[in-house]
């Protein structure tokens, strides 16, 4: 009977599995810095998606405020994106009792 049991966790554990990440691909988080300045798109997997500049801001030709925004704006959308896995993880995780 144990067996059976330890054979149905990890069945349940790797459906679990594969709908967190499915949910790690759907998810897509946007974070900006410097009042919009710099805009980053980046996936539950924390691949980013995409960068948007402020034109002005590359037309002011301050390479290094760019560079400390852009850096900024991904370090946020990392966080959004543990943010967002934990909240939508966290529940079905305690479901196995972890």
């Amino acid at each position: 009977m144990g067996a059976f049991n330890l054979q149905e966790m990890m069945s349940m554990a790797k459906r679990q599995y594969e709908e967190i990440q499915k949910k790690m691909q759907a998810t897509v988080v946007e974070a900006t810095a410097g009042g919009g300045t710099v805009t980053v798109k980046m996936n539950g997997r924390k691949q980013l998606l995409s960068i948007t500049l402020d034109p002005e801001a590359v037309k002011a030709g301050d390479l290094e405020m760019l560079q400390d925004l852009v850096t900024a704006a991904v370090n946020e959308a990392g966080r959004k994106v543990d943010d967002a896995m934990q909240s939508s993880v966290g529940g079905m995780m305690g479901g196995m009792g972890l």
